[in-house]
């Protein structure tokens, strides 16, 4: 049997090569604290492509100055941005790799001078910054400002976009009962606490038409919090409004001891897959060429992310494609050194 892993793979009209997506990872190489791509990124990013990833999500990138990680992080927040991003998306698809990029607002993460906002006003940890509690005014802006990034990914000419909700990042707050105290219509029951992320989706697609996946974190790992089996009602929702694949992740929407194991995330996405009848990625610890073929082949995700792995080796497909006994076509100028 062929490996599947090396198969191309079609969502919503977009074929990619293989089922091997880069996971967003942050660079913070904003040096300037502008949110501009810098050649750093034009390196990272590019590298991959020749290493023949099949699609390439740029980091979590803030639709809101206020919303990022770090002040290195990049931005979409300005039309200024799209210049960038439009040249970086042309460097990665000379190469054969589609690109996406992932959307995010750190809420009360970011680690920044001033303001800080989130769904309650409550710090994620002793050391960091206690957030301010949303009005329904600062949560319209942010809906807002996510459908103008969505705008702005579609003009730099992204095949993919992705919804950060995962990481304890502001989507994440809003749906965890454990980060999320309010008691107006955004708190309280699953729906309420959705209702953001469904009000962001809705907002991205009056601008978007490709394929939108949404990353979740599907497990808070406490006993009070959500786990995948609350996820596949948020999947069936985000299902019904067309988002097309779920990346699934966990954990960090509280300070929490997790044990940590190879594929220890996939059940997660397999749970999500079966009980929601929807497209999931699979990510965590995935780092070897027969690991990667298993998930796909015994269907528990639809594509692998793997992460700190295409850190280590840029080039891993072809080391996976040598593993498996699959041949794929080198870039022209490496031909000599590919076999």
């Amino acid at each position: 049997m062929a490996a599947k892993l090396f198969s191309p793979y079609t969502i919503k009209g977009l074929t990619l090569k293989n089922r091997i997506v880069m996971s967003p990872m942050c660079m913070y190489s904003s040096h300037n604290e502008d949110g501009h791509v810098q050649n750093w990124h034009h390196t990272h990013y590019t590298s991959r492509a020749v290493g023949q990833v099949g699609l390439i999500i740029v980091e979590a990138t803030a639709v809101t100055p206020q919303g990022r990680i770090s002040p290195q992080d990049l931005g979409i927040w300005s039309d200024d941005h799209v210049e960038g991003f439009q040249e970086l998306v042309g460097l990665m698809k000379e190469h054969g790799a589609k690109t996406g990029i992932q959307l995010a607002h750190a809420g009360r993460k970011a680690v920044l001078e001033g303001e800080i906002i989130a769904p309650s006003a409550i710090a994620f940890n002793e050391k960091m910054k206690t957030p301010k509690e949303m009005t329904t005014a600062d949560i319209a802006e942010t809906v807002e400002a996510f459908k103008k990034g969505a705008d702005r990914a579609a003009k730099a000419g992204f095949d993919v976009i992705e919804i950060h909700g995962a990481h304890g990042y502001l989507i994440n707050e809003f749906l965890s009962p454990l980060s999320n105290k309010r008691n107006d219509e955004y708190g309280g029951s699953a729906e309420n606490r959705y209702r953001l992320l469904r009000e962001v989706i809705d907002a991205v697609k009056t601008v978007w038409n490709g394929p939108l996946f949404v990353r979740v974190s599907a497990h808070d790992y406490h006993e009070e919090g959500l786990t995948a089996e609350d996820y596949i009602t948020f999947s069936q929702w985000m299902k019904e409004q067309g988002v097309d694949l779920i990346d699934v992740s966990s954990g960090a929407v509280i300070p929490a001891h997790i044990h940590v194991y190879p594929g220890y995330q996939v059940k997660y996405s397999e749970t999500i897959k079966n009980g929601t009848d929807i497209a999931t990625g699979a990510v965590g610890l995935i780092t070897s060429a027969i690991q990667a073929e298993e998930i796909v082949q015994n269907d528990r995700a639809d594509l692998v992310f793997l992460a700190r792995e295409l850190l280590r080796d840029p080039y891993w497909p072809r080391t996976a494609a040598k593993d498996l006994g699959v041949t794929i076509e080198a870039p022209k100028q490496y031909e000599r050194g590919w076999i």
